[in-house]
C-alpha cells in the first residue's frame, strides 16, 4: 500500500473532484473532511470514498453547485434543504449558522435534508467545540438503501445512524465520542474486503441471518449487525431514534425509494456553555475528569484508559508525521480517475 502525506492526498482528491465538476470551496470542504477522516484513523469514511462521490456525480445524484434554502428558521432552529449538494459542504454550513445562532440565544438546533453523505460525522460538532461550545450531532441516509438490521431481525431495515458529541476542554486531545449505532460503519467493512481482510464475528450476517466473517457476503444480501452484540438491542433502539431525529423530522422519511439516491438527513444542536457556567472552568473540569478516567490501572491485557477522542488525536500525530497508508485497490481506482480527467501527470499518481 502507497503512504501519502496528507497535504498531498488533499491535493489529489480536490482535483480529482474539481475534474468532476465540484467547485474549488466543494473540492476542498470535500477533499479535507476525507483526509482528516484518514488522519483520524476512520479510514471507511476517508478517500476511499471519493471515487464513489464521483460516481454519485456522473449519475446526477450529487449537485455541485446546488445552493442550500433555509424552508423554515426561528432565532434559535433552522431547517435547511441542500438541493441535493455535497454534505461535507451543505452540512458545514448549517452547522455554521447554528453556532452563529447559540452565541445569541445559547441554545440553537437544524435539521438538515437532501444532502449527500456528510463523511466523518464528528467534524460538525468539533467545530461547536471550538467555538466554546457543546455540539451534538446525529445523522441517517433518509430513504437510501438500508445496511443495518434491526436487533432480531435479517434484512436492513435501519442506517448506521451516527451520534457524535464534541465539549470544550483544556486537554490537548480533543473531548469527543463519534459512533455508529451499528456494530461497525458499512464503509469498514467495504475497506476490509479492499484489503483482503476478514472481519471480526460480529460485525454483518450473511443472507440466512448467518453471522459470517467474510465481508464480501454483505454485498450479496447480507446486513450489518445493531451495536451491542448479544444486547444489540441497544444499538437498534439508538437507531431508531436517530432515524426519528433525522429521517422522520426532516420529512424524509422511512424505507427506502427506489432510486437508490443516497440522502443524509441530520439534526444537530448546540448549546453555549457559558450560558451554563463559566466556560473556563468547565474546560478545566473536563480535562481533570478525562485524567481521573486515564489515572484507572490498566485491566489484564489493555494499553490502559483512553478519554473519547484520545485515539483519534494519537492516530493524527503519526499520521501526520508518517503519512496515511492507501489500500491498493483505492489508490488504483484515483490513478484510473486521474488519467480519465488527463491529471496523471500533474498528480505524479505512480
Amino acid at each position: 500500500m502507497p503512504r501519502v502525506q496528507a497535504d498531498r492526498l488533499t491535493r489529489i482528491g480536490a482535483a480529482l473532484l474539481r475534474a468532476a465538476g465540484a467547485s474549488q470551496e466543494e473540492a476542498d470542504a470535500v477533499a479535507v473532511g476525507c483526509v482528516n477522516a484518514n488522519l483520524a484513523g476512520h479510514d471507511s469514511h476517508g478517500v476511499i470514498a471519493i471515487p464513489t462521490y464521483i460516481d454519485r456525480i456522473k449519475a446526477g445524484h450529487i449537485v455541485p453547485g446546488a445552493k442550500w434554502t433555509i424552508v423554515q428558521e426561528s432565532p434559535t432552529t433552522t431547517v435547511i434543504d441542500g438541493h441535493w449538494g455535497f454534505g461535507f459542504h451543505v452540512n458545514a454550513k448549517a452547522m455554521a449558522l447554528t453556532i452563529e445562532k447559540a452565541k445569541t440565544a445559547n441554545v440553537a438546533a437544524c435539521t438538515v435534508f437532501r444532502q449527500s453523505h456528510v463523511g466523518r460525522l464528528a467534524a460538525y460538532p468539533l467545530m461547536a467545540m471550538r467555538a466554546g461550545m457543546i455540539g451534538i450531532a446525529a445523522a441517517d441516509s433518509g430513504r437510501s438503501p438500508k445496511h443495518v438490521a434491526p436487533f432480531g431481525g435479517r434484512e436492513a431495515r435501519l442506517g448506521t445512524n451516527p451520534i457524535s458529541i464534541a465539549v470544550p476542554s483544556d486537554l490537548e486531545a480533543p473531548f469527543y465520542l463519534d459512533m455508529a449505532t451499528s456494530a461497525v460503519a458499512a464503509g469498514k467493512v467495504a475497506l476490509s474486503l479492499a484489503r483482503g481482510e476478514q472481519i471480526p464475528q460480529g460485525w454483518i450476517i450473511d443472507a440466512e441471518g448467518r453471522h459470517t466473517t467474510d465481508p464480501s457476503q454483505y454485498r450479496k444480501g447480507g446486513a450489518l449487525l445493531p451495536l451491542g452484540g448479544s444486547e444489540g438491542y441497544k444499538g437498534s433502539g439508538l437507531a431508531a431514534m436517530v432515524e426519528v431525529l433525522c429521517g422522520l423530522l426532516t420529512g424524509l422519511g422511512f424505507g427506502v425509494e427506489p432510486t437508490g439516491r443516497h440522502n443524509d438527513g441530520c439534526f444537530m444542536a448546540v448549546f453555549n456553555v457559558a450560558a451554563f457556567r463559566p466556560l473556563r472552568d468547565f474546560e478545566k473540569e473536563v480535562g481533570e475528569f478525562a485524567r481521573y478516567l486515564k489515572s484507572t490501572p490498566p485491566s489484564e491485557g489493555s494499553p490502559g484508559v483512553f478519554y473519547p477522542g484520545e485515539i483519534e488525536h494519537i492516530r493524527e500525530q503519526q499520521r501526520r508525521r508518517d503519512g496515511i497508508e492507501v489500500e491498493d485497490a483505492t489508490w488504483e481506482k484515483l490513478k484510473a480517475l486521474a488519467t480519465d480527467y488527463k491529471l496523471a501527470a500533474e498528480l505524479d499518481l505512480k
